[in-house]
């Protein structure tokens, strides 16, 4: 434990250290195409598995890739780590976000959400800004082709906690009158939430078959969490498993996530 602790310091060191180079090397993209912006974070999100791959052997399978549509589309993800948050921008050709309006305010990395054209809502306007975010997504979605990634859980959730979907996801489905692709995933065994501590293994994200549009909002988001959370169970189950052998029991902190 004491060489994963070491490990997990280095790298946790490095990512915020290479975090702040890039945001120096990408200072140019400002008078760029978006597109360039966007190239650049591509890239710094490969370094960044990359580093993890190497420093803390934390190895990534991404299954199901032939299932990702072409054009605009609703992205569902089970959310349980900072790390997915980067890596699913490398699948998507126009990804879309929607984040906390206090992000944008940060320096270089919050003019950076607004140059890559992501969405600010401010949560203590009540649900005219709501309202607002929902029309805006829908606009990039059908307008300008773009993927729409959303956590319908909201916040991350530690492996086995219970699910909890919001119906922000289904109006935002409704809205956008797209097909929508779920995605599980097994991120918080290797990437905990609430400590810097990497644990080794393999991380994997499946890419699940895409929901047409057009479904009642209550059958669709029933339909995404059951499909979501059994894959996901199923991830986790495995890479428990593999932890298992690794450590002869999976390590408290990766179990928990507390």
């Amino acid at each position: 434990m004491i060489s994963i602790f070491l490990r997990s310091l280095t790298y946790n060191v490095l990512f915020y250290v290479h975090l702040v180079l890039w945001l120096v090397v990408a200072l140019p993209t400002f008078v760029l195409p978006r597109a360039a912006l966007m190239t650049l974070v591509r890239l710094w999100s490969r370094q960044n598995t990359w580093l993890l791959r190497i420093i803390c052997n934390v190895k990534v399978e991404y299954r199901g890739v032939g299932k990702i549509p072409k054009g605009p589309l609703v992205v569902a993800s089970k959310h349980q780590s900072m790390w997915e948050t980067f890596a699913l921008l490398l699948w998507f050709d126009r990804p879309l976000y929607i984040l906390k309006r206090e992000l944008t305010r940060i320096p270089f990395f919050g003019w950076y959400t607004i140059k890559a054209g992501m969405i600010a809502v401010d949560r203590s306007a009540g649900g005219r800004a709501l309202l607002k975010m929902v029309r805006q997504a829908s606009e990039e979605v059908r307008n300008n082709g773009r993927q729409l990634i959303i956590f319908p859980e909201g916040t991350r959730k530690a492996p086995g906690a219970p699910p909890d979907y919001k119906p922000g996801v289904a109006q935002l489905y409704a809205s956008c009158r797209e097909q929508c692709l779920p995605v599980a995933l097994n991120s918080g065994l290797f990437w905990p939430r609430r400590t810097f501590m990497r644990y080794p293994g393999t991380l994997v994200v499946e890419f699940l078959d895409p929901v047409p549009p057009g479904l009642p909002r209550d059958e669709f988001l029933a339909r995404i969490s059951a499909v979501i959370e059994e894959a996901t169970a199923r991830l986790v189950e495995a890479a428990r498993q593999e932890q298992a052998q690794l450590f002869g029991g999976v390590p408290d902190s990766a179990s928990a996530n507390a």
